[in-house]
Order: C-alpha cells, then structure tokens, then sequence
C-alpha cells in the first residue's frame, strides 16, 4: 500500500505507506534539499506500517506548485511508474496553501453495487495534469472509509488469506460463542455478538414490551461484523492495496457449503468486489498525488458509535463489546489517524502501543485506556480559507436526562473550541462527518423514530437532533466576529444536497 501523500505542510510532508519486511526508504524531492525521518511499526510477521515525514534543511516548501518525488532504498531508487499520471516521469503533489479546488468524498464500501468513485477522481486528477494543471489541492475523506459493520462475505473470507499471508499479529479469542471455523461463522456473526436482556431495556421502548433483546451492534448488515484487531488491519490492505488482493488470489475464494439464499448473495457480493479491486490501482495512484486528509465517521468502528449515552453504556460496559470497538479505534488510529497530523499528537500513543505486543499477541487493556482518552483526533489546516476538521464521534454532547436520547455531535468544551478558531477568518471550510443541516423532510422523519425510542434505528445524527449543540453552533454562525462565508461538507448520509443559509 502506498505511498499515499497525507498531511502536507510547508515544513514537513508526511508519507505512508506498507511494506512486508523492514526498510530503511526516505523520499527525495527534486530539486529541493531534503532530510526524511522514518517511523516504522511492525503488525505482522510480515506486515509494516511506515510514515516518512520529509523537511526541507533550510527553509520552506513551495506552495501551492506541484513538488515531484522519488523513493529510494539506501542507494537504490524504488520504481513509482505504477504512481505516476501520464508523461510524468514521477508522482507529484502540492502542498496546499490558497485552495482553489478539493476533491471531497465518504463512504466507501467496497461491495456496494455502484462503482468506486475514488477511480473517476484518478481520471480527473489525471486529465487536469494533462491539461498542465496541478488538479486538486487536497482530498478530504469525511468518514466511512471503511465499513466495519458492513463486510461482504467473500471479504471475511479474504481478510483470513489476508491475515495468514502476512503473518498480521492477533490478539486472544473473546468470549464469544462463535462457530469454530470462518465459513460457519459467514452470515451469522450477528447471533452471537452481545445483547442487551430485554428484561433491561426501557419500558418507554417497544422492544421491552416485545420482549425482544437489543444488540449492541445495531447494524441492520452486522452479519459478518468485524471483532478482532487483526481483522480491522486487513480489511484497510483491502480498502486500500491493490497488490494484497493479486496475493491472496482472490478470484480463487469459494464457500461451496453456504445455504441457497447465501450462495446467491455471496456471487453477487464477489463480483462487486472483483470490480472494486479492479480500480485500486487508480485509487493508489491518486493518493501518491494529492494530500489526503481523513476523519472517522460511525462505520470505521461500527454503526452508531457513541450515538447515546445509553448506547455508550450498554458497549463499554461489555468486555467482549468494548473490545470490538477499541479495536475499531486503534486501527484508526493507524491506517488513518497517524498521517491527519504527521504525527504530531497522534505518535505520542505509539510507545504504549508497541508495549501491547507480547510474545507476537496484542494485549490492550493499558493501551485502550490511553486511545479512549487522546483528545487530538480533530486538526486544522492553516490554509486559505482555513479548513477545520471535527471529530463528531468522541466528544459527545450527551442528554443527561435520558440516556436513549441522541447525543449532540460536540460537547460544550469543544464548541466553544471551534468558535474559538472561527473567530477573525473571513472564509472557512468545516469538516463535519455529519450533517450540519438535513433534509428536512428526512429529519421529520427521524424525529418521529426517536419520539417512538428508536433512535439507532434510523440514525438521528444530525447536529438539530441536540438543543443545545445546535444553539450553540448557531450561536457561533451568527456572530460578527466569526467567518462571512463558511462552506460546510459533511458525510453519512447516502444521498447527496447543497444548500445556502
């Protein structure tokens, strides 16, 4: 995988990407005087996870003009022809300063029938480059980059090849009664995740009244749910790495002892990934030329993380639950996280992290304390217009008067936060994974669920669900002092709108 270009700054380039045996790479830019610091984590037997940050030794980077780049191995130069657009003898990527174009997009489910859209970006990146221009300034994932709760067959199926090949480092078994081999778990995870009794839930719900258990994974696709760490990890190879999938030989996953109405699913899910991987040549070669920053949004953990605090009761109270989760988030934290800020906040976890491996099996529970409680997962460009990236997940806002009641997407601190950075900026781009403002007549919609305590069930994540983040975001709108003009782009919702208020 890789290398992918991430934060781009005029002092420091930060560059990721995925080797299967320890290197000593740096990355050179021409015609610039460079030093690189490499950082290095082992996930495998044969997997490694690096970040290069380049600086210039005097100085600073150019802005805002295309900065071509090669990677090399001690004396030897490693061949990025795979990663270069046409006529262009290697990548190139601009460090963003006046943005004038970004490519925005969230989520990415692989086996989802429509194609990937990250491969028409390719295409546009690469006509603009043929057309002498540098494209976009900046790509911004806002979330759902991959679907943790959402996973195909034939990928559950895939990520075990992905895990034995590159000797992904696993932690212990949960306490879970799950069938004992992969293909008798395919489809039927979901009935052995935990559940809240029904005898607990609320007596304001129909599901008490039903007599009816509630999952704490409240997926309507948790069927091959991802739980463990190792999981996570090779489902990112797969999002992200064309070559895994020429590895494990793909085309040759078969279950031959599914039931009929699995059978048909898993062909259709099988070819919708062959067509996936297909484009992930383009996708990589986009993310070797365009800064590519990301934010979290519910499903790179799982569906309706932290939307109530009688959810976030019910998940971290539960080992086997809290486990899932964590997981979740620690593989963020790595595949995404790292490269949002160079590594600035975010390698501060690392040294903890590496201390979670023991005799090549991860154990946790000290790490979880630590990624439960960064605060850093939110970041800011220093660009024109200023862009303003939210973290709507672990900083909830959360209704203390009923805990089955929609969490505002920030609390109190980290509003007055963002107000604060808003002030004495003319324009401003925000980054909110969830919508700010919705369709209304989607929000009536959602509201009438949420009146009925069903909440989880349709997703009432818009920033008007909570009273008082709302009025305090609107609040900040309306002061004199904060931007004239502030563009918004958000994700989640699978439909797409723009509007001006």
């Amino acid at each position: 995988m890789g290398p992918m270009v991430r934060r781009a700054d005029a002092g420091r380039v930060c560059f990721q990407f995925v080797t299967t045996v320890p290197c000593q790479y740096r990355i050179e830019f021409k015609g610039v005087d460079t030093y690189s610091n490499l950082e290095s984590i082992q996930l495998g037997q044969h997997l490694y996870l690096n970040f290069i940050n380049v600086m210039p030794v005097s100085g600073q980077f150019t802005v805002d003009s295309l900065i071509y780049y090669s990677l090399h191995d001690e004396d030897k130069s490693i061949d990025l022809s795979s990663y270069c657009y046409e006529r262009a003898e290697s990548p190139a990527f601009v460090i963003p300063n006046r943005l004038d174009r970004i490519l925005h997009g969230s989520c990415r489910n692989p086996h989802h029938p429509a194609k990937d859209s990250l491969v028409a970006a390719d295409k546009w990146q690469n006509d603009q480059r043929q057309s002498l221009n540098a494209g976009a300034d900046l790509l911004l994932l806002s979330g759902d980059q991959i679907y943790a709760d959402d996973v195909a067959g034939p990928m559950l199926l895939a990520i075990e090849k992905v895990i034995s090949l590159f000797g992904v480092f696993v932690e212990p078994e949960l306490d879970l009664d799950l069938p004992a081999g992969l293909e008798q778990q395919l489809y039927k995870r979901h009935l052995h995740l935990p559940k809240v009794p029904w005898q607990k839930r609320s007596k304001f719900g129909v599901g008490y009244w039903l007599k009816k258990d509630e999952p704490h994974f409240s997926s309507l696709k948790a069927e091959n749910h991802l739980i463990y760490f190792q999981e996570f990890i090779a489902l990112y190879l797969l999002n992200f790495s064309a070559v895994t999938w020429q590895l494990i030989e793909f085309e040759t996953i078969e279950c031959p002892a599914l039931a009929p109405k699995y059978a048909n699913l898993f062909k259709l899910e099988k070819d919708a990934l062959l067509g996936f991987a297909k484009g992930l040549g383009s996708v990589e070669r986009l993310f070797a030329n365009v800064s590519t920053l990301m934010m979290f949004d519910d499903h790179d953990v799982t569906d309706d993380w932290n939307l109530t605090a009688g959810w976030e009761q019910a998940i971290y109270q539960h080992p086997a639950s809290r486990r899932i989760v964590n997981n979740g988030l620690i593989s963020y934290w790595l595949m995404q996280g790292i490269g949002n800020d160079a590594g600035a906040n975010s390698l501060s976890l690392l040294p903890s992290f590496k201390q979670s491996l023991k005799k090549q099996s991860w154990h946790f529970k000290d790490f979880d304390k630590l990624i439960l409680n960064f605060n850093h997962w939110h970041y800011e460009l220093n660009t024109i217009p200023k862009v303003v990236v939210l973290d709507t997940r672990t900083h909830r806002w959360r209704n203390e008067q009923n805990f089955n009641e929609p969490s505002g997407l920030l609390d109190w601190e980290r509003l007055t936060e963002l107000e604060e950075s808003l002030l004495s900026h003319d324009k401003v781009i925000i980054v909110s994974p969830a919508p700010v403002f919705g369709v209304k007549s989607i929000e009536a919609i959602q509201a009438i669920f949420n009146f009925c305590g069903q909440p989880l069930l349709v997703d009432v994540e818009n920033w008007m669900a909570h009273e008082g983040s709302a009025k305090k975001l609107l609040d900040t709108f309306r002061r004199e002092d904060t931007p004239k003009e502030t563009l918004i782009l958000s994700g989640d919702v699978h439909y797409s709108f723009c509007f001006s208020v």
